[in-house]
C-alpha cells in the first residue's frame, strides 16, 4: 500500500473499528484515515480513541480519498452508493465491500459503472485480529489495487483471493458464518460436560482451551484436519467411541445441509436487491 493512500470507512461498527485499529498498529498515519457515521457518539469514540478525521457525511469523508471501505449493512448499501455516486465516478477510487450477499455487478451499478471494486467477507474474529476473509475483485482493479486491499484486510487476520464470486456466499456461509458454529460446537460440548457431573465454570475452561489448542495445531502442523483427527484417535479408545457417536448421526452430512442453507440464504439475500 502506498505511504500516501487515503482511505474513508463508509460506516464506524465493529468492522471497520477492527481495520482502523489493526491499519494503526501496522504504522498507517491517522492523518490517512477518515471514518463516516451518523451516530455521533460513535462518530466521537473512534475520534477518541484513533484521532481520526470523522465526518458526519459520507460524501466528507469520500471526498479525498483513494480506498473506498464501505462497512454498513446490506439493506441500505443501495443508497449509500447512490450517495457516493458523484464522487466514484469523478475519482474511481478502489471500492471494498464488506456486505454479505451484495454483488460486485450490484455495486458497480449503484456507484455509476466502471469503478474498481473489491468484495469481500471478513469473520468476526477479525475483532482481535484473528479473521479470516474472503475476497474477490472485478477485472477493473488492478494488482497494485489488489494489493492495497490484501493490505488493509490482512491488518485483522488472514486474506483468501477467490476466483470464482459465484462461490462467495459459501465463503460467506464457512468463515462468516462459521465462527457461530464453533460457539455452537464449545456450547455443546459445555452443556455435555455439566450433565455428566462437571462444573459449569470447569466445562467450559476446558472446552475453550481445547478448542483453542486444537486451532493452533490446525494453523500450525500443516496436517490435514483427517491425519491430525487420525493421530488423536486410538482404535477401541474414548475418541474413538465419540467419533463412531458422530457418524451415527450422519455428523458430516448435518454440517454439508448447514453449510448448504446458508450459502442458499446468502443467494436470497443478493436477489432481493435486484428486485
Amino acid at each position: 500500500m502506498s505511504s500516501t493512500t487515503r482511505i474513508a470507512f463508509i460506516g464506524g461498527g465493529n468492522m471497520a473499528r477492527s481495520l482502523i485499529g489493526g491499519l494503526i498498529r501496522d504504522g498507517v498515519p491517522p492523518a490517512r484515515l477518515a471514518v463516516s457515521e451518523p451516530n455521533a457518539d460513535l462518530r466521537a469514540a473512534l475520534a477518541s480513541d484513533f484521532a481520526i478525521t470523522t465526518p458526519a457525511g459520507n460524501e466528507d469523508a469520500a471526498a479525498t480519498a483513494d480506498v473506498l471501505l464501505l462497512a454498513v449493512k446490506p439493506q441500505v448499501m443501495s443508497s449509500v452508493c447512490a450517495g457516493l455516486r458523484a464522487t466514484a465516478q469523478a475519482r474511481k477510487p478502489l471500492v471494498i465491500s464488506t456486505a454479505a450477499g451484495i454483488r460486485i455487478d450490484q455495486l458497480d451499478t449503484w456507484l455509476g459503472g466502471g469503478v474498481p471494486i473489491v468484495r469481500c467477507m471478513p469473520n468476526t474474529p477479525a475483532l482481535i485480529g484473528a479473521g479470516a476473509t474472503g475476497a474477490c475483485a472485478n477485472a477493473r482493479c488492478s494488482d497494485a489495487q489488489r494489493a492495497t486491499a490484501q493490505a488493509i484486510l490482512n491488518a485483522v487476520g488472514a486474506t483468501v483471493w477467490i476466483a470464482d464470486e459465484g462461490l462467495m456466499d459459501t465463503v460467506t456461509a464457512i468463515s462468516g458464518s462459521g465462527p457461530a458454529y464453533f460457539f455452537l460446537l464449545v456450547e455443546a460440548l459445555e452443556d455435555a460436560a455439566v450433565a455428566q457431573g462437571l462444573p459449569r465454570e470447569t466445562a467450559r475452561a476446558l472446552a475453550t482451551q481445547t478448542c483453542l489448542g486444537a486451532g493452533r495445531m490446525l494453523s500450525e502442523d500443516g496436517a490435514a484436519p483427517a491425519e491430525l483427527r487420525r493421530r488423536v484417535t486410538s482404535p477401541g479408545g474414548t475418541t474413538q467411541a465419540a467419533l463412531d457417536s458422530f457418524a451415527a448421526s450422519a455428523f458430516h452430512a448435518t454440517v454439508a445441509r448447514a453449510v448448504a442453507a446458508a450459502t442458499q440464504r446468502g443467494g436470497e439475500l443478493s436477489a432481493q436487491l435486484d428486485a
